[in-house]
């Protein structure tokens, strides 16, 4: 069995919420993760759910990215993906949330900013409940894209990969914060097993190759 999985592709983080966090080109994959769903059997979801009240939230993106003393929030952030309102929502050409088969929703608690959508918490020991519902539909294979590649997509891929599933990235259903973030996520991936593919045609003939 195969599952796609699409990782936070939310308005938030694209052009259309300028003042959130906004990923050049964030607005543009939903055609790739699309075509990526339809190689899978079960297509599954994570949303970023936050609250305004974060201890993590900070008033001016020069202040983002400061370390915090938090066990599960190492970073500062603007205020984004606030449940109902517009950043919250799925990117346009998307899917409406109930016709997904699985969803996460991540950073609910205040006090916690996990990026992978395995775990709510960043030392991986609170499950959402994601991995164990994807081994009891028996999938194996995971094709993951998303929002934004150098953060909550490349730690949901590990968190698969060290589950035991095979992993594939497809590139072109992602953007990244920036380049350097970007060659970062990429390395790591590859060095954990995980398979890098252009876009979801070599996707789909990669699968075909390795079944």
């Amino acid at each position: 069995m195969i599952a796609s999985f699409d990782v936070d592709a939310q308005r938030t983080f694209t052009p259309l919420c300028p003042g959130e966090l906004p990923v050049p080109g964030g607005d543009e994959i939903a055609d790739e993760l699309n075509a990526q769903a339809a190689l899978a059997d079960l297509r599954i979801a994570s949303k970023d759910a936050h609250n305004p009240n974060a201890k993590w939230v900070v008033a001016r993106h020069d202040q983002m990215l400061q370390p915090l003393d938090h066990p599960d929030s190492d970073l500062t952030w603007v205020r984004h993906a606030e449940a109902g309102s517009e950043g919250f929502e799925l990117i346009p050409g998307l899917p409406a949330p109930e016709h997904y088969d699985f969803l996460v929703y991540k950073g609910v608690e205040n006090h916690m900013h996990p990026y992978g959508a395995c775990y709510h918490d960043l030392k991986e020991r609170i499950s959402t409940g994601v991995i164990e519902w994807l081994r009891y539909r028996q999938v194996n294979t995971v094709l993951v894209g998303g929002l934004a590649l150098d953060f909550c997509v490349k730690t949901t891929a590990l968190q698969l990969a060290k589950a035991g599933f095979k992993v594939y990235l497809n590139l072109a259903a992602c953007r990244a914060i920036s380049d350097d973030g970007a060659i970062e996520a990429c390395r790591a991936m590859v060095e954990a097993g995980i398979r890098l593919v252009d876009n979801a045609g070599e996707l789909a003939l990669q699968l075909q190759k390795d079944a």
